[in-house]
């Protein structure tokens, strides 16, 4: 976790840099505020370097007696590849098993936001998520799918518009038990 304070002026004169190095004109109109803009946005959108999943909750965890199992699924994500920075889209979904303790429903949205708002690529994001809400709710198994667009697949490179990269990480029970799996991959469909 980054407790760095982002210097924003710093970031706008680079990005100003970067625009004169284009061969752009950074003092025209339709530019002038573009570096401050994009700084402000590159903070906003980088912003779980300063987040732990721990803070997040908040003491939204409540002990219950069910040992469920509890899937949210369609959580939006959005997050930018570290290899581009361009970004990547798609949708979430988280289940596990309660074991004595349930976390409120919005703060596994937020967890998924936590990791989605760092420079990473879509497997480490899918793998995070899932270490987080095993190790938030002591479950007896965590399931994350996750199935993303990635615009340096779109707007570059290979520019492929309809492909959609699907990653899992599946811990204890999800990952042992053949039943629990297919449980969880058919309540997500």
């Amino acid at each position: 976790m980054n407790k760095k304070k982002v210097d924003l002026k710093k970031i706008a004169g680079l990005v100003r840099q970067l625009l004169i190095e284009l061969g752009e004109d950074p003092d025209r109109e339709g530019l002038v505020k573009t570096p401050m803009r994009v700084a402000q946005s590159l903070t906003f959108l980088t912003s779980g370097m300063s987040q732990s999943p721990k803070q997040l909750l908040n003491q939204a965890i409540f002990h219950t007696s069910l040992n469920h199992m509890i899937i949210l699924r369609d959580i939006e994500v959005y997050s930018m590849c570290e290899h581009h920075l361009l970004p990547f889209y798609g949708r979430c979904h988280v289940g596990y098993i309660a074991q004595g303790k349930v976390l409120g429903v919005s703060k596994i949205a937020r967890i998924v936001n936590c990791f989605a708002r760092r420079l990473q690529i879509q497997e480490q994001l899918t793998d995070q998520v899932a270490h987080a809400i095993m190790e938030a709710s002591d479950a007896e198994g965590v399931g994350v799918v996750m199935e993303c667009r990635h615009l340096c697949m779109m707007m570059r490179g290979v520019e492929k518009q309809n492909s959609c990269m699907s990653t899992s990480a599946l811990l204890g029970s999800f990952r042992e038990d053949p039943a629990v799996r297919q449980e969880f991959l058919n309540l997500i469909k």
